[in-house]
């Protein structure tokens, strides 16, 4: 039963491949979202972030980083572990204005069995015939911000996307993201275009005879070369600074994605612009310790009853920031389901790099 399932898996993830066409949900492992702050705040990070992660959610927010060189590390399982998500990114200063940065990020599932060939040309089974193959998403995102005036910075993204399933199929994609962020007495604002010329995966594949005969006996229709387009995503936030005392402080920050792909599950949603708000703040004790909160993913769901109900996802998080060099940050968030049962602990690390000044002598 177990083999068959996976079957059909890999069935499914070929045929959602089959269309030129722009899929309401395309390149999703980009929409996850990295960095333990962030996720402890339900993604609203537009306006805010301010760190190595600033690559993934607002390249313009690069130019906070004071170090020289700054790196940034996560690693996260999801669904009891079986999908894997990687992440590692690096910026640089490049001078008092400019930084650049590079961004990994690798979301996957390995060691699914291929049961497309467990029953050979005189029809008996042999499990020596099953392999095991890989599902991944791969990212590269080449980010460079620039201030403009002490208040307004601005940023852009190069992403290069590769997607393979096994040895079956590979696609590969290409997509800009630009971005901005302006400060105005205590609030910040933030504005992020995701994949604002489209981004293309460009999808090829090699099936062996014997698995082009498994799908027209399942009635799966053969895989073709093809192209998937994703659509462009607005994300727009507003964050306020508040001095509570001498020692604490509180960041709250709301976000609105506002995707233009069709009506979708969100709170605000019409055909073809649907806006999905999120909130988040993160108090601090100090500038050392952070305590995070968010809520969003919110959707109208009908219930065991069948009456309708409007369902959301809490998260949280705690970071500690050590002198300046180190950052440690913790969340306990989802990957989109409302469901407590399927909570992830979240850990990544942060530390900043600075070149020894040489003695003048």
């Amino acid at each position: 039963m177990i083999k068959k399932i996976y079957t059909n898996c890999c069935l499914i993830l070929f045929t959602t491949c089959l269309f030129a066409q722009a899929p309401k949900y395309s390149n999703e492992f980009l929409a996850i979202g990295v960095g333990a702050r962030a996720l402890g705040m339900s993604n609203s990070n537009i306006a805010i972030v301010d760190d190595v992660t600033a690559g993934y959610w607002n390249p313009a927010g690069l130019n906070h980083i004071k170090s020289n060189i700054q790196v940034g590390l996560m690693h996260s399982e999801y669904f009891a572990g079986i999908a894997k998500y990687d992440y590692g990114a690096i910026a640089a200063r490049i001078d008092e204005s400019s930084v650049a940065g590079f961004s990994f990020i690798r979301f996957g599932v390995d060691d699914i069995p291929n049961t497309t060939e467990l029953i050979d040309a005189e029809g008996n089974i042999d499990y020596d015939r099953i392999t095991t193959f890989s599902a991944a998403d791969y990212g590269f995102l080449f980010s460079y911000t620039r201030a403009i005036k002490q208040n307004l910075r601005v940023g852009a993204n190069a992403k290069i996307i590769h997607r393979i399933v096994g040895d079956f199929a590979h696609a590969w994609g290409f997509g800009l993201d630009v971005g901005a962020q302006y400060e105005f007495e205590n609030w910040i604002f933030g504005a992020m275009a995701r994949d604002v010329t489209s981004t293309f995966n460009a999808w090829s594949f090699d099936l062996s005879d014997r698995m082009k005969e498994v799908f027209t006996i399942t009635g799966n229709e053969i895989p073709k070369n093809s192209l998937e387009i994703t659509l462009p995503k607005l994300i727009l936030s507003s964050a306020r600074k508040i001095k509570i005392s001498e020692k604490f402080s509180a960041l709250p920050d709301i976000d609105f994605d506002i995707t233009f792909d069709r009506m979708r599950n969100v709170l605000i949603k019409s055909d073809p612009i649907s806006i999905d708000p999120h909130l988040g703040v993160e108090l601090s004790y100090k500038n050392f310790l952070f305590l995070r909160g968010g809520l969003g993913n919110i959707q109208n769901e009908i219930d065991i009853s069948g009456k309708k109900i409007k369902t959301f996802q809490l998260n949280m998080g705690v970071g500690i920031k050590i002198k300046d060099s180190i950052s440690i940050d913790y969340a306990l968030t989802d990957v989109g389901d409302n469901s407590i049962a399927l909570y992830s602990n979240i850990f990544s690390l942060k530390f900043n790099i600075n070149k020894k000044e040489k003695n003048a002598n």
